[in-house]
């Protein structure tokens, strides 16, 4: 085994100890720590057998092996970049409807200790001052009481 090899290995098997031990402590999703425990796994594969990798380009009609590298590991961190781009748009959005609950909520809250204040009860039983907006119990869209 050549040196490179040696320490492609080592980098392998030192990858995916950190990501167990990132599972055990919870610092990673389980989603995420499979694709790079595949990932260790399969730099490991080809650290102790470089003839799969070879003999993967040549059947692609790659002449240079590390050429197909390349290009796999671009288009493998283009496709976690893309990935990773769509959570943070899910996660903005995610956030900006909990900030709209929260000031909704609070609006709710300092209606109701004015009126506990004043003594201002509703006039239809709900609980809320007449026209309060509150927020819709499941559907966490605001509703006007």
């Amino acid at each position: 085994m050549a040196g490179v090899h040696l320490i492609a290995l080592v980098a392998a098997v030192v990858t995916i100890a950190a990501l167990v031990e990132m599972l055990r402590r919870r610092q990673i999703r389980q989603k995420y720590a499979i694709t790079w425990v595949l990932v260790g796994v399969a730099v490991a594969v080809v650290a102790v057998d470089p003839g799969l990798f070879n003999g993967l380009a040549h059947a692609l009609g790659v002449i240079n092996p590390p050429d197909l590298l390349a290009v796999m590991a671009a288009l493998f961190l283009l496709l976690v970049t893309v990935h990773l781009s769509w959570e943070i748009g899910r996660l903005e959005d995610r956030s900006r409807l909990l900030a709209e609950e929260v000031a909704l909520l609070r609006a709710d809250l300092e209606e109701r200790d004015a009126r506990d204040r004043t003594g201002r009860r509703s006039t239809d039983g709900s609980g809320y001052a007449d026209g309060v907006v509150a927020v819709a119990s499941g559907e966490g869209r605001p509703t006007v009481a």
